[in-house]
């Protein structure tokens, strides 16, 4: 029998799902077998509230438990620096193409939010600022992606695909097979050359599906910035922008 320490993991219930102690939390851990996987793979979910292993399908449970112990000190380091969770009200600060704006409610703005010097003005019922946001920071996202897409579709002389907004774990784009481009809503947030980094690289791929020179070629035509600077800014803050919101 496999010794699982600090895995509480009754066996008798396999429908139970078993859970790592890091420091003070008990975090379930969330095993997904994947057809395309060839190894197992480990992460902690933007929200900090799972631990998430991925493997093989012909992959053993006891082996994603023990590998997840394994890297308990790794995992506890990222809930660590995870970024709080915001509490969204009047007075808090929320990114918006890279400048931080204070949000402003009063029950006379406008219900709908609209940019005024350096703060979001927003009326409407105050218990309901953090929703409105949201949707209004999607809807700013799938109009200024869309103009992006536009833009690099033309410099590529590729006809517009389908623009997808997502709310991906860990990936800011991605290009399908079927041409379709997924850009996660976040961006919006992000300082608008890095943002832009992004479509572009997505919309090189409808140049080149993989990441060859022929693609990063095709990727410095596209791209007008410092594509470096852009990745090391998502490096260095992109979990930043899963604060506000989760």
């Amino acid at each position: 029998m496999i010794d699982l320490p600090m895995i509480d993991w009754i066996r008798r219930k396999p429908a139970e799902i078993p859970t790592l102690e890091l420091g003070q939390a008990q975090l379930p851990v969330v095993i997904k077998r994947l057809k395309q996987a060839r190894r197992l793979t480990l992460r902690l979910s933007p929200a900090g509230d799972e631990v998430r292993v991925s493997m093989p399908i012909w992959g053993q449970t006891a082996d994603a438990l023990q590998f997840a112990i394994s890297r308990k000190d790794w995992l506890a380091t990222q809930l660590h620096n995870r970024p709080a969770k915001q509490l969204i009200a009047s007075g808090s600060i929320i990114p918006f193409c890279g400048l931080n704006l204070a949000v402003e409610w009063r029950s006379s703005h406008p219900r709908r939010p609209i940019i005024a010097s350096d703060a979001i003005r927003i009326g409407g019922p105050e218990q309901g600022i953090e929703n409105r946001l949201r949707r209004w920071l999607m809807a700013e996202a799938r109009t200024v992606f869309a103009a992006d897409l536009a833009h690099y579709c033309a410099l590529a002389g590729q006809s517009l695909p389908r623009l997808i907004l997502s709310s991906p774990q860990r990936r800011w784009g991605s290009c399908s097979g079927k041409g379709e481009i997924r850009l996660n809503w976040r961006l919006i947030m992000a300082p608008p050359a890095v943002r832009r980094s992004v479509v572009a690289h997505e919309v090189a791929h409808l140049l080149h599906f993989d990441h060859s020179p022929a693609f990063y070629a095709a990727l410095d035509g596209l791209f007008e910035g410092d594509m470096a600077g852009a990745n090391h800014w998502l490096k260095q803050q992109g979990r930043s922008l899963y604060a506000p919101f989760g």
